[in-house]
């Protein structure tokens, strides 16, 4: 469980600066907003080396040159014909799908009430 009451010194890295605007206006979280709440560099703590300025934003980049894209190194095929479907052939096999689901859900059912026939006369006799 973790707790905000900032008692653990190996969590000051961690912080929020006390300078650093937070989204709601408000403080860092504790309410202290003293200098020992910033976040500390590794090595910083043994030398009293005050908090890490703020995060200045990821480097520049150059964008490509236009119109560049990627090398292509190898050609695909063009997809290939698929064989046409027969209708009334799927049509046949989709009932025959059916009635054998069928055949398994009465049988399911049949046994089911056997077994529920059963344990009613046991109860009742």
């Amino acid at each position: 469980m973790t707790t905000p009451s900032g008692d653990r010194p190996e969590d000051d890295y961690w912080r929020r600066p006390p300078n650093a605007p937070s989204g709601d206006g408000s403080s860092d979280g504790d309410g202290s907003g003293g200098a020992g709440s910033g976040p500390v560099s590794p090595g910083a703590a043994s030398t009293g080396v005050g908090p890490v300025a703020g995060y200045g934003g990821p480097p520049p980049t150059t964008p490509p040159p236009p119109g560049w894209r990627p090398p292509v190194h190898l050609r695909v095929a063009p997809p290939r014909q698929l064989p046409r479907q027969d209708m009334s052939g799927l049509d046949a096999e989709e009932q025959r799908g059916q009635w054998v689901t069928w055949g398994v859900g009465g049988s399911a059912a049949l046994v089911l009430v056997a077994l529920l026939c059963l344990l009613c006369s046991r109860a009742l006799f």
